[in-house]
């Protein structure tokens, strides 16, 4: 007796980025293998099709989270908090957005996932949102959005909706691409504030970040307010930077600059005025110093800072 599969179902004819997005979400959130494994992607109008799918977005004029159906399209649609209405991927992501992080961790970081997914949220799959619903920013021939469209067969190409069907499951490898790469940056960059924060509250000196491997830092130190001048870090080359903060993201200017007298100066001539004898560079625009050892660079900043203390 053969068994039927599944149906997952979307709309046919012309596919836009939001039901692309929203099928790579569903497969990584069920770990469904491709089309014809497991389940069959259905890209259809016709109601009798769409009645029987297991899973329907994008098509139908119904949301219901209880029967699986997650249109947009409806009078009484869900909106955002804010008023933003949803797309087909928004409404799928939440319900089976944090699954599908989880899938894509494969174990590490579970408990991240709930961040990531809200992060993803907040960023990637509103601006999906925002374009399939024609608010926001224009978007542009590069953007997400209009990549994604190339990928529909042009109006005169051969091989009817069987190619569409075929492009539109290309168009989804794309997007599961990208959502993993999301995911992972998005994860590193969770692990990597997690160690900064635990790296300030067990230094000696509040004012000088000291980290074990190079990593974003400056971001948690503007969005936890903390009081550091400088952050060290080993580089690939081997030296030790000491990278100063500036006043607020983005600026060029420093909370502290290294000193001037030091500027542009390098090895012996740097060892000399600084005393620190394994010192490298100095920036010529005082932002940045190196120096061969974790100490060198602890001791260069540490100078800086007693330096601009003598300073009346």
């Amino acid at each position: 007796m053969s068994v039927s599969l599944p149906l997952l179902v979307t709309h046919g004819g012309k596919f836009h980025l939001d039901e692309v997005f929203a099928y790579a979400v569903l497969r990584r959130a069920l770990q469904l293998g491709p089309s014809g494994s497991d389940h069959l992607l259905v890209r259809t109008r016709d109601p009798a099709r769409i009645a029987a799918g297991k899973i329907v977005w994008d098509v139908g004029t119904v949301y219901d989270e209880a029967t699986e159906r997650y249109d947009h399209h409806q009078r009484g649609a869900p909106l955002r908090p804010d008023g933003t209405p949803y797309s087909s991927a928004g409404l799928v992501w939440r319900i089976y957005g944090e699954r599908a992080v989880l899938a894509v961790l494969g174990g590490r970081d579970a408990d991240l996932a709930g961040p990531i997914a809200a992060e993803i949220d907040g960023g990637m799959v509103r601006r999906i949102d925002e374009v399939d619903n024609g608010i926001g920013p224009e978007g542009d021939s590069l953007g997400l959005s209009g990549l994604m469209g190339d990928f529909n067969p042009p109006w005169d190409a051969a091989g009817g909706d069987a190619a569409a069907d075929a492009a539109f499951l290309d168009a989804a490898e794309l997007a599961d691409g990208l959502l993993c790469r999301r995911v992972a940056r998005v994860a590193a960059r969770l692990r990597g504030a997690a160690l900064v924060r635990q790296a300030f509250r067990s230094a000696a000196d509040p004012r000088i970040l000291e980290l074990d491997r190079g990593m974003p830092w400056k971001d948690v130190v503007f969005a936890d307010g903390l009081p550091v001048l400088f952050g060290i870090y080993p580089a690939s080359n081997g030296n030790w930077m000491v990278d100063a903060v500036p006043p607020e993201p983005g600026s060029f200017a420093q909370r502290l600059p290294l000193p001037a007298a030091w500027a542009g100066l390098q090895d012996q001539a740097l060892a000399d005025i600084s005393g620190v004898p394994d010192a490298v560079f100095v920036h010529l625009r005082c932002f940045v110093a190196a120096a061969r050892s974790r100490e060198g660079a602890r001791a260069l900043a540490a100078r800086a800072i007693a330096l601009a203390e003598e300073t009346p």
